[in-house]
Parts: C-alpha cells; sequence; structure tokens
C-alpha cells in the first residue's frame, strides 16, 4: 500500500495567527480522528506560518480529507491564506 504525505507551509499575517491558534486544536482532533490519517502535525515556526506534516494511508483517505476540510471552520478561516504543499508517494 503507497502512503501519501503532504507537506508544506500556510501562511497569513502576523496579527490574524492568533484566530488560527485558537481554531488549530480542533482542526488537529478533526483530523486525526479521520479514518486514514497517520500523522498530522501543524506547528507554527515564525508569527504566520504554519508547517504542516501529513501522512494518509492512501490517496482515497488524503482526499477524503481534504472534502472535510474544505467544509470546516478551519477551511474558511485560512480561505485566500497562500498555501504552499507538496504531495508525495511515502
Amino acid at each position: 500500500m503507497t502512503r501519501i504525505r503532504l507537506r508544506g507551509t500556510l501562511t497569513c499575517p502576523p496579527e490574524d495567527a492568533p484566530t488560527l491558534r485558537a481554531a488549530l486544536p480542533d482542526h488537529i482532533r478533526l483530523t486525526r480522528a479521520e479514518p486514514g490519517c497517520l500523522r498530522f502535525d501543524v506547528t507554527e515556526t515564525v508569527p504566520g506560518t504554519f508547517t504542516v506534516d501529513e501522512l494518509f494511508t492512501d490517496r482515497a483517505a488524503l482526499d477524503a480529507h481534504q472534502v472535510r476540510n474544505r467544509a470546516s471552520e478551519w477551511y474558511r478561516l485560512t480561505a485566500g491564506y497562500p498555501r504552499d504543499y507538496a504531495v508525495e508517494e511515502a
């Protein structure tokens, strides 16, 4: 089975970071509970820059996560912020 990894960053203005920090624990909890999620880590490396490292059992699990995410409060809060992600087989 091919695992799928997504890594990269999401960047927001530093003044918006407190809102994302407050919403992040729920986003992490919901994602880690998804079927096929093996790892989901989000770390704020500098104010406003969030490094993302995700690992899913397969492409279908990542796709399901992205569908759920697009309907989430997290997605609404982060809409319009630059995302620089790479998806690869792991």
